[in-house]
């Protein structure tokens, strides 16, 4: 963030947290006692107590002011599950000369022997620095010798000059904590939107006055002291199926509303989506190469030779986009460069793939427009007011006729008109060049579906032989066809598929339209089963659930408080016929089922017969949401748990005469 107070100007401030913070080294009986069931019985590790305290200073580093940042953390671990606990990571953040810096790092492991605490101190040597990205760095240290029932303690302290979004506090984390206390410091002269999120509340909250924290010019300046408590908070424990955790864990933000400045002028940070609007539309690295039509002028007669109407066009550009500049795994909602050297050097991040694929389209008239998104993984963003920052992903909107389509030119396999699923998360802004901005739902366009048809005979020797032949559309045939590119080809693919099925061996096999992504995926495999066991016998017993089986639920918990994300629509089909090798009698077979979920959100249809010596068996498993509330949890928990139930179950068949 740029320098908000020229260099001559002075701090007296100085951090008044002792009476909060804890003494380093101060272990307790109570501390190595703490019964780990007062809180949570299954926990690994449990915060004893954790301290942060921010403030705004002027740095003796930079001459400017910087948020300061301290924090300090007490843990006990029952177990060795719980030793991760002492592997600590810490990352800061750089944007060009502005970085993030971490000091004062303390740590040590206490561990009671003989009737008395003995503290081993962690070696600096123990840290070292990682960069993950070239924003981004972590620091890391594991904290020594981590046994069964250790305590651990370590502080360290950060100087940022992200004033904007002064610093987030998580009171919750992947283990519970007995007390989680944050102090901040705010001069009267800064101004910040204060939000607490996730589904617990603060067990004590308090604010005073803090005289003369800051002096400008000679002129004093008071700070609000404000204190945030949070007591024995659970675990945040995450599920499959879920966007970001940050979305849903118990947690305070803050975002910088406006400042006033030395001279009395007020400056406005929480600006209006027209100043947005327009700060987008005119930045060099945005509009300016939304605008780039000239790239594409020669173009366009090779790439729109065989397009007739404009949805053709639409397809031929988002092709053409999409097979000639490869993505280098960067996201971004601004080109590094330009997207002329993206399409030149024929690689570039997420803004210039899709920015290139805006200028395009815009070149063939067609109605182009921007959405800037924040991936599933980035968290939700603010609809109160624009926060940029939020939005870390740039995707394209084309409107034709009464219809539009979102696109994303990252993924070769992805078929025209459906995002990647990283980017299905919640609403995206439109920015149009001419027009205001607005939002728009981020949803899949295409259901997830896979049906599964096995045409088989058993054999007298009591193996099965047959064909499976399976259609995949939607991002099941998305994730199929990723999965064959990185086996390095078909025949890897089909070893490795071969490999995970345990008592099935494929023969043969065929794949149809992997790079026709616009079309139905098609696998057809001549597979042979193992035999079954007592082939010989009148009485035959095999377990028909041996395609796609769910031997795991994949929602254990007691209630969940954020929502289930499947993130698409979704349709599994499974059809088995097979012939036997004389007459038989179905004595015994799974259930018959007809489950359904509240409000129609899905079902699950199972049916088991005998008919002409041929036994056929259905399934069919359907959700009808793309996400389901807290409140619907149970009833996908209960789901499951009846689908597994059943799914050990077996068939019985005996001859008959």
């Amino acid at each position: 963030m740029r320098k908000l107070l020229l260099l001559f100007v002075s701090s007296i401030f100085s951090i008044y947290c002792s009476a909060q913070n804890f003494e380093f080294g101060r272990i307790t009986h109570d501390d190595n006692n703490f019964d780990k069931n007062k809180i949570d019985s299954s926990a690994n590790a449990v915060v004893l107590k954790e301290f942060g305290t921010t403030s705004i200073q002027i740095s003796d580093r930079t001459n400017s002011t910087e948020l300061f940042f301290e924090y300090h953390v007490k843990i006990k671990i029952y177990n060795k599950e719980g030793f991760d606990q002492a592997n600590i990571v810490i990352p800061t953040y750089k944007d060009g000369s502005r970085e993030e810096i971490i000091s004062s790092i303390k740590a040590s492991t206490f561990n009671y022997e003989n009737g008395r605490f003995v503290e081993t101190i962690m070696d600096k040597k123990a840290i070292f620095n990682e960069s993950r990205s070239k924003y981004t760095m972590l620091t890391k240290f594991t904290l020594p010798n981590i046994k069964d029932g250790s305590i651990i303690e370590y502080s360290y302290k950060l100087e940022s000059p992200n004033l904007f979004n002064f610093k987030t506090w998580e009171f919750q984390s992947d283990i519970p904590k007995v007390y989680s206390e944050y102090l901040i410091y705010i001069p009267a002269i800064y101004n910040y939107n204060v939000s607490l999120r996730g589904f617990y509340k603060l067990s004590d909250t308090k604010s005073e006055i803090s005289k003369e924290c800051m002096r400008i010019n000679g002129t004093p300046i008071d700070c609000s002291k404000i204190w945030y408590v949070m007591k024995d908070v659970p675990a945040f424990v995450e599920e499959d199926f879920m966007t970001a955790a940050s979305n849903f864990k118990s947690a305070i933000y803050f975002e910088l509303s406006d400042q006033i400045t030395t001279t009395g002028a007020k400056i406005n940070y929480t600006k209006s989506w027209r100043d947005v609007d327009y700060e987008l539309t005119s930045d060099k690295s945005f509009g300016s190469q939304m605008k780039r039509k000239d790239i594409y002028k020669d173009l366009l007669p090779t790439i729109l030779k065989s397009a007739t109407d404009d949805l053709s066009k639409a397809k031929s550009i988002y092709n053409y986009v999409k097979n000639q500049i490869k993505w280098n795994r960067y996201y971004g909602k601004y080109s590094e460069d330009n997207i002329k050297k993206a399409l030149d050097m024929r690689s570039g991040n997420v803004a210039d793939i899709n920015l290139n694929l805006i200028a395009a389209l815009s070149a063939a008239n067609l109605d182009a427009e921007a959405v800037i998104i924040s991936t599933r993984d980035n968290g939700t963003v603010n609809k109160l007011f624009p926060i940029i920052s939020d939005f870390n992903y740039l995707v394209a909107k084309v409107n034709i006729g009464d219809k539009s389509y979102l696109l994303d030119a990252t993924e070769p396999l992805l078929p025209f008109g459906l995002l990647p699923l990283r980017c299905i998360n919640d609403q995206g802004r439109v920015i149009n060049l001419k027009k205001p901005s607005y939002w728009i739902d981020l949803t899949a366009s295409q259901k997830s579906s896979t049906n599964y048809i096995l045409q088989g005979k058993l054999n007298t020797d009591g193996r099965i032989t047959g064909t499976i032949t399976t259609h995949s559309t939607g991002y099941d045939a998305f994730n199929k066809r990723n999965a064959i590119i990185k086996s390095n080809g078909v025949d890897e693919y089909i070893e490795k598929l071969d490999e995970s099925m345990s008592k099935i061996k494929i023969l043969k096999h065929e794949i149809k339209n992997i790079d026709s992504v616009e079309k139905t995926l098609t696998e057809i495999y001549d597979i042979e089963f193992a035999p079954l066991p007592n082939a010989d016998k009148d009485e035959l017993y095999f377990n028909p659930f041996f395609i796609n089986p769910i031997s795991k639920n994949p929602f254990n918990l007691t209630s969940r408080t954020y929502p289930v994300d499947l993130g698409s629509t979704s349709d599994q089909r499974i059809l088995i016929n097979i012939e036997l090798p004389g007459k038989y009698e179905l004595k015994d077979k799974p259930k018959d089922l007809a489950i359904g979920l509240p409000n129609t959100g899905g079902k699950y249809l199972l049916k088991t017969g005998i008919e002409d010596n041929i036994i056929s068996f259905s399934q069919i498993m359907q959700f009808n949401k793309a996400t389901y509330s807290p409140e619907e949890y149970p009833y996908l928990k209960e789901f499951y748990s009846k689908i597994i139930q059943n799914q050990k179950a077996e068939l019985l068949l005996e001859k008959t005469n």
